[in-house]
Parts: C-alpha cells; sequence; structure tokens
C-alpha cells in the first residue's frame, strides 16, 4: 500500500458524510493503471497545461480512456492532488461537497478543523463554500482537484456551486474535470478568457501507432494495415481496441478474428456477450449474471446469490483477467456499469423471474450485515415490502422518516408500497407516512391495527415504534395523557431491545422526548414540559438528532417567552436556529419547524422591531407544515402581537382566534387569545367588549399570566381588580422581567392619582428592568398619563437611547454620574460572554448549568475567569462591566 493509500485510508476512516454512512476510500483513490496500459506523451503533454489554467475539461465518451489517463498523470505530480470519483445516482450537493472536502483532506490539503461538513444530502451552507474558496485562495502552490466521471453529476446547483469556488479560489485551485458529457459550467466564459485546457475525443481517440503499441502490449502483433483498418472502424475507441486485443488474444488466429469482429459485430454488447461472458466457465457465467443485480458485492454475498463457496478466488480471477470486474478494496468489487447493465438484460432473457429472487437474497443478506440501506433498496426492488418494512422496523429506524436526513428517501422508496403488504411493521410504516403528513385519522387507523397485530407477539422493538409514534400521534392531537401513556410504555420496553439498537439510533430516544414536552407544554404544565425537552435538547449531538433538538429548543424558547423571559426565549431561539444551520439542514419540516423563529418573531414585536418580526414570520411560513398546536399557538401569538403592534386590532382578533383541533384545551393558548382580543376590543374603543372576554381567563397561580391580564384589566379600566390580582399572585423566581414590568406599570398607574413619588419609583424600576431585555411593548401600549410620565427629568435618562430619542448619559440622566468605566483586561471567550449574560437575567449558578446544559463547576470556573477579565470581584460588578462594554 502506498503512502498516499494509507493517507486516504487514515483520513476517510475518521469521517461520516452527510447520511451517517463512512466515506468510501476508494473514491479517493487514484485508480491503478493495469498492466496493458499504454502512456501517451501527447496528451501528457496537454494536461501539463492544466497549471496555467483554472479549468481543463476532459471530456470524451465512455471507454475512451480519460480516467487512466488523468490518474496516469496525476500520479506523477508534486502533492497536493486531490482525486475524487463521482458514483451514480441523483447524489445532492451536500453529499457532493462532503466528498470533494474530504477528497481535499485525504491529499493533505491543511483545511481549518471549523470548517466543517454538510449535514444534509442535498443542501449545502454557502458560507462553508466561500470559506473554502477563501482558503484555497491564500495558498502559494495551487491545489489540483480531479474530478472523475462528472459527468454523473447532473445538478445545477452543484454546478454552479463548483464555479463559485472556483472562480474564488484563484490561483489557489487547478480543477480537473474527467466527464463524458458537457459539464453545466460556463465554459463559454472560459474559452473567451483562454483560461480553459480542453481534451476531447477526438484528442483521446488512439492514432495508428498508439493503438500498435496497445495491441503489442496485450500480445498481438498485426500488420500496419490490419492496424490501420482496426483504428478506422473503431475510430481510435480505447475500450474498443481494448476489447478486440482481449479477445483476439484468445483466438488462434488474431488477425482474422478482428476482422471478423470489424466486419459482423456493431454493437460491444453482443462481442461482450459472446467473446467475454461466453467464454467464462459456467459457473462464473452463473456468476457475473446473478452479481450484475447489485452495485457491489463481495465474496460473501456472491456465495449467498450463487449458492457456492469459491467465490473469493473467482472474483479475484476475473479482477486479474481485466473481465470488467473491479477491484473496490478491503474484499469489494463492482461490474464495469455497462459490462453489468448488458449483463442485467441478459439475465432477464435468460432466467425470467430470477432478477426478484436476487433481490430478495441480497436484501437479506444486508439486512443480516448491518447495511440497512442497501438491504431496503433491495427489498423494494424485490416487491418485498413486508421485508423491507420490517427491516426497518426491526432496527428501530423509524425515526429516521421524520428526522430529515434519509426521510426523503424512505418516503419515495415506501411510497411504491402497495396493500399487498399486511404485516404489522407495514403498518407501523403507514402511519408514521400519515402522520408525517399531519393526517392523524389515518395515521392512528394503522396504528391501532398495528398494535392490535402485535399484542401478542415478543416484537419489543415493533412495541417501541409504537409508542413512538403514540407519542407523536398525542402531540399532534394535544393529547398529554397519551403521550405520557407512550413513553411509560417505552420506558417498560427499553430494557427488551438490545443496547445497540439504541445506541445506534439516538433520534429515537430525543423524538420521544421532544413529542412528550411538547404534549405537556401544550397542557400548561410548563415545569414538566421543560425537564422533558431538557433531557432532549441534551440527546448526543449530532446530524441524526439536530431536528428533534432544534425542535426542544425552540419550545424551551417559547416557555422562557410565556415566563417573560425575551432575552433568555432569544438566546434559545437563536441556539435551535443553530443546531440545524451546524449540519447546513437548512429548513427543516418537522413537527416544531419555525417554532424558533416565531418566538423571535415575538420578541421582537415586543421590543417595537415591527420589520424584524415580519420577517421572522415570513420565514417562518416558509416552512409550508401546519405543525403541531403548539407551533400553531406560537403562530397566532406572534402574528397577533406584530398586528397589534402595527395599530391592525382586528386583524389581530382574528389571528389570535385559535382553530386547533387538539383534544385538549390549552390554559396558556386560551388565556393568550382571550389577552389579545381584549386588546384589540380596547384599541377600538369598546373597554366594556376588553372586560368581557377576561371574564372566562383564570391564572391567578401563574405570575406572567397574573401579569399580563392585571395590565388588560387596568387598561380596560378596572384598576381596583388589576391591582388586587397583583396582591393575591406572589411573584416568583422564574417570572420574567416582561411580568415584571407590566405589574410596575400597573401599581404605577394606580400609585399616580395619590402618590406620584411611588408611582415615579415603580416606573423607575419599570424601566430598568425593560432595559435590559430591550422590552418597548408595555411603554408604547400604555395611556397618556404613564406616559407623560417618562416625560419627567428624573425618568428621562433612563428612557433615552433605547426607548425614546435622546442620550443617554445627558445631563440630569443617570448616567450622567457614573464614573467611566476601566479597560477590560482581557477580552472574553463566547462561553464565558453566555454566562456572564444569564448572570444579568438573575440566574443562579445551577440555573446557568442547567440552561447550557453544563455541570455547575464549569459554570464556577467560567465566572472566575470571566471575573478576572473583567478586573471585578462579584456578580453586580461583572454584570455591570460587562454592559459598559457593550459584552452583552
Amino acid at each position: 500500500m502506498t503512502t498516499r493509500q494509507k493517507q486516504t485510508r487514515r483520513s476517510a476512516a475518521t469521517h461520516v458524510d452527510p447520511l451517517g454512512e463512512p466515506f468510501l476510500q476508494t473514491r479517493f483513490a487514484l485508480p491503478a493503471a493495469p498492466a496493458t496500459f499504454l502512456r501517451r506523451p501527447r496528451l501528457a503533454e496537454r494536461l501539463d497545461q492544466a497549471f496555467e489554467t483554472p479549468l481543463t475539461l476532459v471530456n470524451g465518451s465512455a471507454g475512451a480512456g480519460k480516467t487512466l489517463l488523468v490518474a496516469d498523470w496525476a500520479a506523477r505530480l508534486s502533492p497536493p492532488v486531490a482525486w475524487f470519483t463521482n458514483e451514480a445516482g441523483n447524489q445532492g450537493c451536500g453529499v457532493f461537497w462532503a466528498y470533494a472536502l474530504q477528497a481535499l483532506r485525504a491529499a493533505g490539503v491543511p483545511l481549518p478543523a471549523d470548517l466543517g461538513c454538510p449535514g444534509e444530502a442535498h443542501r449545502v451552507d454557502h458560507r462553508l463554500l466561500a470559506r473554502l474558496a477563501d482558503e484555497l485562495s491564500a495558498r502559494q502552490r495551487p491545489v489540483v482537484l480531479v474530478l472523475d466521471e462528472f459527468d454523473r453529476v447532473t445538478s445545477a446547483r452543484i454546478a454552479q456551486q463548483l464555479e463559485f469556488v472556483l472562480h474564488h479560489a484563484g490561483q489557489g485551485l487547478r480543477l480537473v474535470l474527467v466527464t463524458r458529457t458537457e459539464p453545466l459550467l460556463p465554459l463559454h466564459r472560459y474559452r473567451a478568457a483562454g483560461t480553459m485546457t480542453e481534451i476531447r475525443d477526438a484528442e483521446l481517440a488512439f492514432t495508428v501507432d498508439e493503438a500498435a503499441a496497445l495491441l503489442d502490449l496485450h500480445g498481438l502483433r498485426l500488420p500496419a494495415e490490419a492496424t490501420r483498418a482496426l483504428v478506422e472502424r473503431t475510430r481510435g475507441w480505447a475500450a474498443g481496441l481494448r476489447l478486440c486485443a482481449l479477445a483476439a488474444r484468445q483466438s488462434p488466429d488474431p488477425e482474422t478474428y478482428l476482422k471478423d469482429f470489424e466486419a459482423g459485430r456493431s454493437q460491444i454488447a453482443d462481442f461482450l456477450l459472446a467473446e467475454v461472458l461466453k467464454r467464462q466457465p459456467v459457473r462464473t457465467q452463473d456468476l457475473l449474471l446473478r452479481v450484475s443485480v447489485l452495485e457491489r458485492f463481495t465474496p460473501a454475498l456472491v456465495a449467498e446469490l450463487t449458492g457456492r463457496g469459491g467465490a473469493e478466488q473467482a472474483l479475484a480471477a476475473l479482477h486479474g483477467q481485466n473481465a470488467f470486474v473491479e477491484d473496490l478494496g478491503h474484499s469489494w468489487y463492482r461490474l464495469h456499469p455497462l459490462f453489468g447493465e448488458i449483463l442485467r438484460v441478459h439475465l432477464r432473457v435468460r432466467s425470467p423471474g430470477l432478477e426478484t429472487e436476487l433481490h430478495r437474497r441480497a436484501a437479506q443478506w444486508l439486512r443480516g450485515s448491518g447495511a440497512l440501506p442497501e438491504a431496503l433498496a433491495h427489498g423494494a426492488a424485490a416487491g418485498d415490502w413486508n421485508f423491507t418494512a420490517q427491516a426497518l422496523v426491526d432496527d428501530l429506524a423509524i425515526g429516521q422518516l421524520f428526522t430529515g436526513l434519509r426521510a426523503s428517501d424512505l418516503a419515495e422508496l415506501f411510497s411504491r408500497m402497495g396493500p399487498e403488504a399486511t404485516t404489522a411493521a407495514a403498518d407501523l410504516v403507514r402511519a408514521a407516512r400519515d402522520l408525517s403528513a399531519y393526517d392523524v385519522a389515518r395515521g392512528l387507523a394503522h396504528l391501532r391495527r398495528a398494535e392490535e397485530s402485535l399484542a401478542a407477539q415478543p416484537d419489543a422493538a415493533g412495541r417501541l415504534s409504537c409508542a413512538l409514534l403514540r407519542s407523536l400521534a398525542a402531540r399532534l392531537t394535544g393529547s398529554p395523557g397519551m403521550a405520557e401513556q407512550a413513553v411509560a410504555t417505552a420506558g417498560e420496553l427499553r430494557g427488551e431491545v438490545p443496547a445497540q439498537l439504541l445506541d445506534r439510533h439516538p433520534e429515537f430516544t430525543a423524538l420521544l422526548l421532544t413529542h412528550l414536552g411538547s404534549a405537556r407544554l401544550w397542557a400548561g404544565r410548563f415545569d414538566d414540559a421543560r425537564a422533558a425537552l431538557s433531557e432532549a435538547a441534551g440527546c448526543p449531538s449530532g446530524v441524526a438528532t439536530a431536528l428533534p433538538r432544534e425542535d426542544s429548543l425552540g419550545q424551551l424558547a417559547l416557555i422562557d417567552y410565556l415566563n417573560g423571559w425575551l432575552c433568555r426565549a432569544e438566546r434559545r431561539a437563536q441556539a435551535a436556529r443553530r443546531e440545524v444551520e451546524k449540519y447546513g439542514l437548512g429548513r427543516p419540516r418537522s413537527c416544531g419547524s419555525g417554532l424558533a423563529q416565531l418566538v423571535l418573531a415575538a420578541v421582537a414585536a415586543d421590543r417595537g422591531e415591527l420589520d424584524e418580526a415580519q420577517a421572522l414570520l415570513d420565514e417562518a411560513a416558509d416552512s409550508g407544515v401546519p405543525g403541531d398546536p403548539v407551533t400553531a399557538a406560537g403562530r397566532c401569538l406572534a402574528t397577533a402581537r406584530l398586528l397589534l403592534s402595527r395599530g391592525e386590532p382586528r386583524a389581530a382578533a382574528a389571528a389570535a382566534d385559535l382553530d386547533v383541533p387538539a383534544l385538549a384545551t390549552s390554559p396558556w393558548a386560551q388565556a393568550q387569545t382571550a389577552l389579545i382580543a381584549s386588546a384589540a376590543h380596547l384599541a377600538e374603543g369598546r373597554p366594556d367588549s376588553a372586560l368581557k372576554v377576561l371574564d372566562d381567563v383564570s391564572c391567578d397561580s401563574e405570575a406572567a399570566c397574573a401579569a399580563e391580564l392585571a395590565w388588560a384589566r387596568f387598561a380596560a379600566g378596572d384598576h381596583e381588580a388589576a391591582v388586587d390580582l397583583l396582591d393575591r399572585v406572589r411573584t416568583q423566581g422564574r417570572t420574567g422581567p416582561r411580568a415584571t414590568v407590566r405589574s410596575a406599570l400597573v401599581r404605577a398607574g394606580a400609585a399616580q392619582e395619590s402618590d406620584v413619588a411611588t408611582a415615579r419609583k415603580l416606573l423607575a424600576r419599570a424601566l430598568l428592568e425593560a432595559r435590559r431585555e430591550r422590552l418597548r411593548s408595555p411603554f408604547l401600549e400604555a395611556g397618556p398619563r404613564i406616559r407623560h410620565l417618562l416625560d419627567t427629568p428624573p425618568l428621562q435618562g433612563l428612557a433615552a437611547g433605547w426607548l425614546t430619542q435622546g442620550d443617554p448619559a445627558s445631563p440630569g440622566g443617570p448616567a450622567a454620574v457614573e464614573e467611566p468605566s476601566s479597560p477590560v483586561v482581557e477580552e472574553l471567550s463566547g462561553r464565558e460572554r453566555e454566562v456572564v449574560g444569564r448572570l444579568a437575567d438573575l440566574m443562579s449558578t445551577e440555573e446557568i448549568a442547567a440552561d447550557l446544559y453544563v455541570s455547575v463547576n464549569t459554570v464556577k470556573t467560567h465566572l472566575k475567569s470571566a471575573y478576572r477579565k473583567l478586573g471585578v470581584n462579584g456578580r453586580a460588578e461583572a454584570v455591570r462591566r460587562a454592559r459598559d462594554h457593550g459584552l452583552i
């Protein structure tokens, strides 16, 4: 093994592609030239021009010798030379760029560790491409990147992205495309600028002298005229010449044979079947026909399809004979694509019906070897949907229908499943498919049928899958009791499945907990919901759990928002968005899709940032999914708050009218709807109607809700009831600034008639609380008497710069008496900023640890370091210094 191959093996073994599968190192290895390879100096010299132009195109027909030509040239270059062989199929841009980056790393190109890797098969973050181009442009010596079989890349998006990287990499990248077809790049621009090297079919064709040398390597010496005739008939096609040489070498009269072949054969398939396949022993012929249904195969898989041993020796012999069997390494082989296609056609003619049986056997073997994706593909090709569905369920992979990693591929595969599949596993797949499409009635019907079938069966994986789908149905129908029962059942069954199954599918637990948390949140059980959602957010990070983690963080952000913590809600919502952006997952289409954006929109509306709120609402709407009751309520709440802020009360009341087919009502959703309706009535000058809609709202035990209700009653003129409500509710430690600001404004308004000094103190307290959160809406919605107090000199400084126009440090304002802050000793790290920011929210060390998913000791370490860097000795000083320097 060469040094380059060893490096490739080490590099490829440490990464996985966006689908969670190991990179195939054979795709980064230079193809080995056979003993009969002929080096052609004229083409090598043309390839040397690649260093003078950013783009080199080697474009020729199948079998024109493109790959071996470029591989031989690349093997003689000084590093770094990266090689990447594309595969057939509609690969997404995420997979393409993941392999391209891995090819560069395997070639020793020093890319930054934080550059990352696309996490979704069909999407790549533009910022990743920009960083890649920037890194390459800074190189002194250009990287040569060879993309072999580029004709298999049919995506215009990939071509556009490649053009972007090539253009902005400048002198740091030399791209070589090996292709059968014209790539989708703007070649006309490169030709016009003279910045492209091209080698096409005409140049790839063998000359008479080259053909004679090639035949000589095969042990054939023909007269010059015979060689010239062969070149003319084959037009110098490399594969045709080689195929002819291989077949003629077996003939006692090669010259006559070649003449007959040239005269009587016009189809390469006829030649391959007659002179390659039929010249093999009968057992070997049977082997080749049977493996033609496979993309790749090992001796063990071949033995399963043939029912015979000796496959290892047979495959090695076929490869050694150059009989169109390619060695991929690690005991894996594949047929030459053209040869495989011809063999499959011949198999159908020779043995009708055998192809289906071969797919079935391959599916069973691959399932036993742990290759689930390939097993599902062959099971589907065999039309054995009972097996295919059972394989998915037995692997506990039912959650992959929802996570977005393989969801689209699995949905397409199982869309072909008909009513002939009658097992419980098939009904589970149907239920999952219906629930993912929000067809709850049909999904539950299939789920009940599966549960009835599994009731008397010792199928723990099947019953666990039922529990997951039952928890999802509970979430979609707003049924916390059903969710609790489903999770309890799952807890009882976990010990009955192999531990490695649960370890292999962390998305199962993450989805289960997220659905439970959502059902609890809908029921208004915020503490219980927070516990389940925090556990889901704390599941192992990775592509498999990115969507449920994003979902759970979005719901935690909503809880924070409903409790009045704007900054905390904002941080969680931003963390939710980063979770999917980290893996390039784009806009997910799961139940909680867009909830983080909805929370951010509500926060922006409370801060008076109406354009930002509208943009976030539009972004959430782009997800295109109806969502669960919690998400639907969040959408109504955010939209209604924005419309109220814009002075559109009637539209706000209509938007807040929640129409969700939930089996249980949500106390907080009901209360928010009433509060918005009351505000709308009041804005239209109907205080009696505003009070009437509040009659059925009861939230005495919830300080945040009580503060909002007291504010609504006070604004509608029922001052006494508003203050009485606040007096009956004890402020809790988790009550956020929005609630305390509302409470202070209510009390300030009530005290204004008899005690202006107390009213100003209460208003000052409200301003201090609101300034930290940039909370503007309560003051903008306050009546003229409250706003009049804000114009008095003692309060102007507290409001200036963020609530009203003016300089917060102007004379008379509180900031005017503050001493200038000394400089920070050392810049805070990102994590230290997060910790100090939570100090500003009056969170305890334990609360900070829970919020950041770290230990208490870790938080203490960050605090100690932050105090040192800020030059302070305590929390209050740290918060003040951090604010003075704009760090939080």
